[in-house]
């Protein structure tokens, strides 16, 4: 696939294949994508990664089951404690003790959940915008979840117009949107089973935020239209050791539209604390 160049694969309890990443050297830090059609852990965060290499930490950019060049099953749904186990099977795989995780959108509620469960397993966490934090019928109403909900279930399915009408909602301002990424996205979404959009869930895991042990740091836009911002108050006031950190003018891509502020202030809680 042109789109996503191969990299390397882990193995799941279950059998299923799950393909990431590698970038840099050091202390590994785990990355997790949202929920949009054709997303990727390359894709989504290449760049981050780069920056972060140069202080001395190895990211692990994970395609989740059913996205990028992982197994996308059929027989099973889309849970997010599926998901999360699936990506917490590859960080035992890969043998290290402990790592920072790092999730955006639902990929922030799956890094909640591995926290949670495998709180030995995780150093560190960096949440940017995560789902799971609101009852179902919150995430419905925003105008970015409409678009994308459109774009996946529309007559003619999903379509590079689709896909672009989508991700340009991901910023701010749609002029920053990086090149490319919507085409590279779209040529994974066709490779999708509609039946992981049909069957994934997000709990809501607002009331297990005080069970989170290690420290954390919450990046949110308050232009998101995608995941609420009131979310931010909820990880800054229920998360024992957090600190969040806003941006105006920004939306659910902190880590693309204000990319500078966002690869120093996760060097600097990262190296220290």
């Amino acid at each position: 696939m042109t789109a996503l160049p191969e990299g390397l694969f882990a193995t799941t309890r279950h059998g299923y294949k799950m393909h990431f990443h590698t970038v840099g050297e050091g202390q590994p830090v785990l990355w997790l994508h949202g929920s949009g059609p054709g997303a990727s852990g390359w894709s989504n965060f290449l760049k981050n990664a780069e920056a972060l290499a140069a202080h001395g930490y190895q990211s692990v950019l994970l395609d989740s089951i059913g996205y990028g060049l992982s197994d996308k099953p059929t027989d099973v749904d889309y849970t997010l404690p599926f998901m999360a186990e699936c990506a917490a099977d590859v960080m035992a795989s890969l043998g290290h003790e402990q790592y920072a995780i790092i999730g955006n959108s639902q990929g922030g509620a799956q890094a909640i959940r591995v926290a949670l469960t495998h709180s030995d397993r995780v150093s560190k966490l960096v949440l940017m915008a995560p789902g799971g934090l609101e009852k179902r019928e919150a995430y419905m109403e925003m105008k970015g979840i409409r678009s994308m909900i459109r774009c996946i279930y529309g007559p003619e399915g999903i379509t590079l117009d689709g896909m672009r009408r989508v991700f340009t909602k991901q910023v701010f301002d749609a002029s920053q949107f990086p090149e490319g990424v919507t085409e590279r996205r779209t040529e994974i979404a066709l490779t999708q089973p509609i039946h992981v959009f049909k069957t994934m869930r997000v709990d809501n895991q607002e009331e297990q935020l005080s069970e989170l042990t290690c420290p954390t740091l919450g990046l949110w836009g308050m232009n998101d239209v995608f995941c609420p911002p009131t979310g931010a108050t909820k990880l800054a006031t229920q998360v024992p050791n957090c600190r969040v950190i806003l941006l105006n003018q920004c939306g659910h891509w902190v880590m693309v539209e204000h990319a500078e502020v966002f690869n120093r202030a996760v060097a600097e809680f990262l190296t220290h604390g």
